[in-house]
């Protein structure tokens, strides 16, 4: 259970938590985001073109019994 404080020295707690993070540059932020987007639109391609090849497949299996 939560003991009850000071709010005023928690705020103080956490900036000075926060100051001891080692925050990323701007130049990492935009490569990150970059590879992220970058991988995801590679992820698409391949789940899109899974998708289509087994579709196909399916309708070809399908299609023998008629």
């Amino acid at each position: 259970m939560a003991s009850k404080g000071n709010p005023f020295a928690f705020l103080q707690q956490v900036r000075s938590e926060t100051n001891k993070v080692t925050w990323p540059s701007r130049r990492e932020t935009v490569i990150s985001t970059l590879m992220v987007l970058a991988m995801v639109f590679f992820a698409a391609l391949f789940f899109f073109g899974a998708d289509q090849l087994i579709s196909w497949l399916l309708s070809l299996v399908l299609s023998v019994g008629n």
